[in-house]
């Protein structure tokens, strides 16, 4: 048996080296194309997943500090907030309050796994179908709450949505653009959850005066990008990579004439054909993606998503009314603050998308963990000594100085960390393993967002000021991490990484050394 499979090795090698030679342009010919206004709107329609997920990471916090909600369903929160004198750390410790939030994240979790399944075997336009049903079901059951357990359960069918949508979107995103400006199409996702997050602010900002009913009005409103979603799903079109994974060869060819423009496209559709043909020699994808040749995708999108969430991003923005409360601001101060962070997030996506295909990944990860590492830093210092647990909050300027600290946090890791924790896995997994290999990333930035969600009020009960040093020591590790084991992969076509990418980094290059089942040309 070993000796047949290296006789098959060996000629599969001959054949590449044979198929290179014919095809005299390798790997570096670009693919005619160019950017259709038909791609424009499916980007668009698609990336409204990801203003669903952002506006349900946006609300919750404002929700959660509105009196009507509380009284409502946390009255013991509530009832601590009227004492905050007692504690400012304290005041919005309670892990019920916390599972509201922390269980769209579980959910999701679960869900990811379900996902992966429907996208590589229905397709990435049903799993984002699917995932606008569950946004709808979920906006009901959380808007028209009646009890605790009526609005968790919502936040659960939100969650769903939330691991159907970041699933498929991003995977559809980079296998539809044009590998040139891949990264800020891909990109496009990040932006539209900082959108949502913004919307979700302004939102909270004026509904948090209306009474009894704001947070009904606040958590509602998200129906309506659920619809969007629901109806664009439908006009949106199938990518060619999953029309032909799944022997709709012809088809496929007609869809990425169409998205790309032009006729010629035989180079283009001839590497996807080659890549769905290798995939196809892969029975038990998970199994492949436990072997050693897979190592350094499945590490590099595993450590991206921990860190994502250890930045401390999502301590931030779920809470960030909450937040700022804590340090002396008034209620409507409070969200008008999130609302300027929120902004800041926004434009800073839009630099990313401009910078990510010039300057490259690497680059600006690193650029980012050090102007984090500073503003956190400073922040732990400013509440260590300024913010104690008991006794005054601290003054106005020191106050407004936490925000501009927190809004160039926000601006870092808006350019880097966030868009970038979800374009690199999209393009760093082969196809026989990208459905499976990117559903362990969706799945660990989740499970990572529930712990963050579920934990960050008590940690800041906990420790306190000393919160913001524990995520600037994460960032530390991050900074390290990027240094010496993240390759770049700027530029690099999709199907291409492991022979331009893993094969030539200094570490990473061992566990792909012997990938013999892998040959990495164009068939013509």
């Amino acid at each position: 048996m070993k000796k047949a499979n290296l006789k098959e090795a060996t000629k599969a090698r001959e054949l590449s080296m044979l198929l290179v030679v014919v095809s005299g342009s390798g790997e570096n010919q670009e693919f005619e194309g160019r950017i259709t206004v038909y791609v424009t709107v499916c980007v668009i329609i698609a990336a409204f997943g990801g203003l669903m997920f952002g506006y349900d990471v946006g609300i919750s916090g404002g929700v959660t500090s509105m009196d009507d909600f509380l009284k409502k369903f946390f009255p013991v929160v509530y009832k601590k907030k009227q004492h905050a004198h007692e504690n400012n750390y304290c005041k919005y410790d309670n892990q019920s309050l916390q599972l509201f939030t922390s269980s769209l994240y579980i959910a999701a979790l679960i869900a990811s796994f379900v996902a992966s399944k429907v996208c590589s075997k229905a397709g990435r336009k049903p799993t984002v179908q699917i995932a606008s049903i569950f946004f709808l079901i979920g906006v009901v059951l959380t808007a028209g709450g009646l009890n605790i357990e009526m609005i968790i359960f919502g936040r659960m069918f939100l969650g769903f949505g939330v691991g159907f949508a970041n699933q498929a979107v991003p995977l559809f995103l980079s296998e539809i653009a044009p590998t040139n400006i891949r990264g800020a199409l891909n990109i496009s996702f990040q932006l539209f959850i900082t959108i949502g997050i913004l919307l979700s602010n302004l939102v909270n900002y004026f509904t948090g005066n209306i009474h009894p009913h704001g947070w009904r009005i606040s958590l509602g409103i998200a129906g309506i990008p659920a619809s969007m979603l629901c109806v664009g799903s439908i006009l949106i079109c199938e990518t060619p990579t999953s029309l032909i994974e799944r022997h709709k060869v012809e088809k496929g060819r007609k869809v990425l004439r169409k998205i790309r423009g032009v006729e010629n496209v035989d180079d283009e559709f001839d590497s996807i054909v080659h890549a769905c043909e290798m995939a196809r020699q892969v029975k038990d994808p998970f199994r492949k993606l436990m072997k050693p040749v897979s190592r350094p995708p499945l590490v590099i999108a595993i450590c991206l998503q921990i860190f994502q969430q250890f930045t401390g991003i999502n301590a931030v923005m779920f809470y960030a009314p909450v937040l700022f409360q804590t340090v002396g601001f008034g209620n409507d101060a409070a969200l008008l603050s999130s609302v300027i962070t929120g902004l800041v997030n926004v434009f800073s996506t839009i630099i990313s998308i401009y910078l990510v295909d010039k300057a490259g990944r690497r680059i600006m990860l690193l650029e980012a963990c050090v102007q984090m590492l500073i503003s956190q830093v400073i922040i732990g210092i400013i509440l260590f000594k300024g913010l104690k647990a008991t006794g005054a909050n601290l003054s106005k300027g020191e106050a407004i100085f936490v925000v501009v600290l927190v809004c160039t946090f926000v601006m870092g890791f808006a350019w880097s960390w966030g868009p970038l924790g979800w374009l690199i896995p999209s393009e760093a997994f082969p196809l026989e393993t990208r459905s499976v290999g990117f559903a362990f990333a969706v799945s660990t930035n989740m499970l990572f967002t529930f712990v963050i969600a579920q934990a960050f009020l008590s940690m800041l009960c906990k420790m306190q000021a000393g919160i913001f040093f524990f995520f600037a020591a994460w960032i530390i590790i991050m900074g390290v991490f990027t240094w010496f084991l993240l390759p770049e992969t700027k530029g690099v076509p999709v199907d291409s990484m492991v022979d331009k990418v893993w094969k030539q980094h200094w570490f990473w290059r061992s566990f792909v050394a012997e990938d013999e089942f892998r040959t990495d040309v164009k068939v013509v």
